[in-house]
């Protein structure tokens, strides 16, 4: 099971991620709830929790969660068909 996430930051932009396996029984740990749940009862802190989760565990933030929804406008379920995002220029040629 997974869920694509679209995280929107609060200057507008925005980047996808999925919440996979090890967020869901992240979540199951840490709430007490079966994730079977989300599909009658889907709260806004379940999504915002998971992309927290997903982004944390990536090593794409190190902001606690509560700190971590300062910095965010909002969080949406997703097709996972984001543009993607161009990588950072690293002055090395990609190719010969």
């Amino acid at each position: 099971m997974k869920l694509n996430l679209r995280i929107t930051s609060n200057d507008g932009s925005a980047v996808e991620t999925a919440a996979t396996t090890a967020d869901l029984v992240a979540f199951e740990e840490h709430f007490s709830r079966s994730v079977a749940r989300l599909e009658v009862e889907l709260r806004l802190t379940d999504i915002c929790w998971l992309a927290w989760h997903s982004q944390r565990r990536k090593d794409m933030t190190g902001l606690e969660f509560h700190p971590w929804l300062e910095t965010i406008d909002g969080v949406e379920l997703s097709d996972g068909e984001a543009e993607p995002v161009p990588l950072a220029p690293t002055g090395q040629p990609t190719s010969a």
